[in-house]
């Protein structure tokens, strides 16, 4: 008995060991994203190694003049911001599932992918200036966003997560009409907002990340705040607010920041979709439901996603260049159908 006793108090507890892993997942997953950025930079229709790439970046002598402007000028600032635009969305997809409660909600259920489109349609017909189509991407998504929430404080005395839901439909719905009207009436810029609607990152530079990356920081530190009372949310909105949880308040600060996310990450890319859906799936496989880690971790994987579908995208048929949009689309679209075929039989 005592031999036995002896055996088991030397071998360490899972409780115990929880830390170790989940430390070792952190450092693969930082891991992971530096090797990332650092494959996207040198993927495109001219292609670098590892070591020209490394040679660029850390300024050492005898690097090729051409990779540097090519590598430093070019690729370094497109590929941080696919990161950042894809941290944002991932954050903004696990702020909404958590919201909801539901692993299916994604960043544009608010209807700010719509608007983003609007906007942006918008300003590419009447505008046609330098960077307009990005602000008015922004402009059109938060629009949107404010649009459906006080819709659903019209139609819903308090406001709640079905009234949201319901209110984004309907706003996607009418910006979708508003963008086919442009159109319609505009024919000749056909091209440049149909390009726009599915995504890239070609020609984004480092104005666009001055504007993208302090937008980020600012809407996954905040995301941060929300972990606990979403893991309260977790239970019920009956159960929160016997725990002293002001629903009314979380379900606000969080659409608040999940539309600021969005609104950021099309106004750089365009719309991309199914980061905000897959990102957060695949961290919660991981690291847990726990959005302390969840959070961090669904920044992560978003900006190893679209980080990766941007390199591809400008590598498959280069010199010919993809949309992201269509690349995120292939991966997402049987990710969400195995999603939903998992809820279905757990149903029954």
């Amino acid at each position: 008995m005592k031999a036995r006793s002896l055996r088991t108090a030397s071998v360490p507890s899972r409780a115990a060991r929880r830390p170790v892993v989940r430390l070792a997942y952190a450092l693969a997953a930082l891991g992971l994203l530096v090797l990332v950025l650092l494959a996207s930079l040198g993927m495109g229709a001219v292609s670098y190694g590892p070591r020209e790439v490394a040679a660029v970046l850390l300024g050492k002598q005898g690097a090729d003049p051409v990779a540097a402007v090519i590598l430093r000028d070019l690729r370094l600032a497109r590929t941080l911001a696919a990161g950042l635009a894809g941290a944002a969305l991932a954050v903004s997809g696990v702020l909404l599932q958590g919201l909801f409660r539901n692993p299916l909600a994604d960043p544009y259920i608010l209807g700010t992918s719509a608007g983003a489109a609007l906007g942006a349609a918008a300003a590419l017909v009447f505008v046609r200036t330098p960077g307009s189509a990005s602000l008015g991407a922004f402009a059109g998504a938060l629009g949107a966003a404010a649009l459906s929430g006080a819709a659903a404080r019209a139609t819903s005395r308090s406001g709640s997560t079905t009234a949201v839901l319901l209110a984004g439909t309907a706003v996607s719905a009418l910006c979708s009409a508003g963008v086919t009207l442009l159109v319609s009436l505009r024919q000749q810029d056909l091209y440049a907002v149909y390009f726009w609607l599915l995504g890239s990152f070609n020609g984004r530079g480092w104005k666009e990340l001055a504007v993208l990356a302090p937008l980020t920081a600012l809407v996954s530190g905040t995301a941060l705040l929300l972990a606990r009372p979403l893991d309260v949310l977790a239970a019920g909105e009956e159960s929160a607010r016997s725990l002293g949880l002001d629903v009314r308040l979380l379900r606000a600060a969080a659409v608040a920041l999940a539309a600021l996310g969005t609104a950021a990450a099309v106004a750089a890319g365009g719309v991309v979709g199914f980061v905000g859906l897959v990102a957060p799936h695949a961290a919660r496989l991981v690291f847990g439901p726990s959005h302390a880690r969840l959070i961090p971790a669904s920044a992560v994987a978003g900006a190893v996603l679209l980080m990766s579908a941007d390199a591809l995208a400008r590598t498959v048929l280069a010199p010919l260049e993809l949309p992201v949009g269509v690349l995120t689309a292939f991966a997402g679209a049987p990710f969400f159908l195995v999603i939903l075929a998992r809820r279905d039989g757990g149903r029954r």
